[in-house]
């Protein structure tokens, strides 16, 4: 079995890549939704959540979202403390979806933040997904009702594209021109004839 991670900014269309990907009928842990569901069904999350900030940080059983994006933004330092507390439960989750992943030859991690969260010593293969500043920008006004400025400070908060680029082993261009059955159809036969294959 060959684990892949699927990564890209903001806009970029790395959830829409790894939809195809499901239809070709390779499974995808998304690590941001997962994330979402461990930090309210997780004990150890909770505690340290808890410990963190609180108890104040979980109201009638959900996240009190405001509380900690105060705490996030309150000191540099802090987000790197509510890493600590998440991060090493949704690695652990990821592994024991693997494990259940049996007869599967590809499995696919979708993570915005892979390299940031330390998740690509998990896999075997990066593929980032790219697409143009600008393009990424109007998609994510759009499906975010966001601003301009709001999207190009969430991107300034994230690893430069440039960066993943150089650290990925594959990229797929999702920039509405090229097409992106034939890239997946690529990569899927790239991968089965690499050294992670055999």
């Amino acid at each position: 079995m060959v684990r892949i991670a699927v990564t890209g900014g903001i806009g970029s269309g790395k959830s829409y890549v790894c939809a195809l990907l499901e239809k070709k009928g390779f499974p995808v842990y998304y690590a941001d939704k997962e994330s979402k569901r461990l930090t309210v069904a997780d004990d150890v999350i909770r505690e340290g959540l808890v410990g963190l900030l609180g108890k104040e940080v979980y109201q009638n059983g959900e996240l009190n979202k405001a509380l900690l994006a105060d705490y996030l933004f309150a000191a540099p330092e802090n987000a790197a403390k509510v890493n600590a507390v998440i991060h090493p439960r949704v690695k652990a989750d990821f592994k024991n979806w693997v494990k259940r992943q049996e007869g599967k030859d590809l499995v696919i991690l979708e993570s915005a933040i892979l390299y940031e969260s330390g998740f690509d010593d998990v896999v075997e293969v990066v593929v980032m997904v790219y697409a143009p500043e600008c393009l990424r920008i109007e998609r994510a006004m759009e499906r975010d009702h966001a601003t301009e400025s709001q999207i190009r400070k969430r991107i300034a908060a994230q690893m430069n594209d440039e960066e993943k680029k150089n650290r990925a082993d594959f990229v797929v261009v999702n920039d509405g021109m090229m097409a992106l059955d034939s890239q997946l159809d690529c990569l899927v036969e790239q991968i089965k004839k690499s050294k992670y294959y055999q």
